[in-house]
């Protein structure tokens, strides 16, 4: 029995279809068959499923290929004996010339082991004072940095040497150096802790716990009249104090008497003369600072102009001469000008032989006197101070012309 017999099915759907419209068969083609696997939901599976063959085929391949052609050899022992006979070029070896020791009077070129003895150790807290001598050129500001400390240490370290006074530092004095900044304090007696504490800021147990000091806490006893020998030195650690200031006060045309503690050269009675212009001049013909700058850590208010032995001094601005004369306090010969308008300026280490009079009017550029190096001074220099009512001693730079 043929096919088509055997599915009557297929027979009646043909005899239902006109004869005119019947088609010859084709043979069906691949973009026929994938339209088909498409419509039926399996595309995607079946790209996916030929990709991976198509994967497995090409190692395959690939493993076919190299074991085919790369991995058919065999080691045999004449590949063995071919390594073998490959081998690197010997190197000549070369005789070295004999070692021959130099001539120490021609050989210029050499190396030596440097030995040093000395071992850099840490520098130790130090806690004891200990003592410097004064050298020509010293200064308050390069001894304090020399031994690392602040100016003003070196002061208050050193009350009744220098007194305060930076123009009172020598050659040939020796200083007190505090093993750190603070004060130095004699102790004396009917004195408090607690008060001397307190007047440089500090707490009583600072000074007792201070090692260079050789205080016992245990045998101290009370803190208001305390077991310490009188005339002994303590160091105050991180203490301050105000410094005491020798310096010319206010002297007014109306008072010049106040500055009668300063030495023979105070005035009496003054009768009112020359007002300043409230402007001012440099008062000399030199233009440079010889020794100390306006510096109030060393106490000093003023300015050092430089010069030499005999150069002109000028009133900085007209007024009246309410100081003239020595001054004990370290100033030498002085001059004070009293300009009327709340200003005074100061003169000092001055020579003797130009001097006005006390009750003098002065006027802007009057030469008032010759400088000097007499009272405390390392040599020819004006110490030239300025002070106002309102402002204090300020730093005559900002106000000289």
């Amino acid at each position: 029995m043929s096919e088509k017999q055997s599915d009557p099915s297929l027979e009646t759907r043909d005899s239902l279809v006109p004869q005119s419209e019947q088609l010859p068969k084709k043979n069906t083609t691949w973009r026929e068959r994938w339209e088909r696997i498409v419509r039926m939901g399996l595309g995607e599976i079946s790209l996916r499923l030929g990709t991976a063959i198509a994967s497995v085929a090409l190692v395959l391949l690939v493993v076919w290929i190299m074991g085919r052609f790369y991995l058919a050899g065999e080691i045999t022992a004449s590949n063995l004996v071919v390594a073998a006979e490959v081998l690197p070029t010997p190197t000549n070896v070369v005789d070295l010339p004999a070692f021959v020791v130099p001539d120490d009077n021609t050989s210029s070129v050499g190396f030596s082991r440097y030995t040093d003895l000395n071992t850099l150790l840490p520098e130790k807290p130090r806690y004891e004072i200990t003592f410097y001598t004064v050298q020509p050129g010293d200064f308050i500001f390069s001894i304090a940095k020399k031994f690392n400390l602040i100016p003003e240490s070196i002061l208050w370290g050193n009350r009744y040497t220098l007194g305060d006074q930076p123009h009172n530092l020598q050659p040939g004095q020796v200083l007190n150096i505090l093993p750190t900044d603070g004060v130095l304090h004699r102790w004396s007696k009917g004195e408090g802790l607690n008060g001397v504490a307190e007047y440089y800021g500090v707490k009583p147990e600072d000074i007792i716990n201070w090692p260079g000091n050789h205080l016992d806490p245990e045998t101290i006893g009370d803190y208001s009249n305390p077991n310490i020998e009188n005339g002994t030195d303590l160091f105050v650690p991180h203490g301050t104090r105000g410094f005491v200031t020798w310096s010319a006060p206010r002297i007014s045309r109306s008072n010049p008497a106040v500055a009668k503690n300063l030495g023979p050269g105070y005035c009496g009675v003054v009768v009112d003369g020359a007002v300043g212009t409230g402007t001012f001049v440099w008062p000399t013909v030199a233009h440079y600072l010889s020794g100390y700058d306006y510096s109030p850590a060393t106490n000093h208010f003023a300015i050092d102009i430089g010069g030499s032995m005999g150069n002109a001094i000028y009133a900085s601005d007209n007024g009246v001469v309410v100081y003239s004369g020595w001054n004990d306090h370290g100033y030498g010969n002085m001059i004070v000008i009293d300009h009327g308008d709340g200003w005074q300026t100061l003169y000092a280490h001055l020579l003797g032989d130009l001097l006005p009079n006390c009750g003098s009017s002065v006027y802007q550029g009057d030469m008032i006197a010759y400088m000097g190096s007499t009272g405390n001074s390392s040599g020819p220099h004006l110490h030239f101070e300025m002070l106002s009512e309102t402002y204090g001693k300020v730093d005559p730079k900002l106000f000289v012309q």
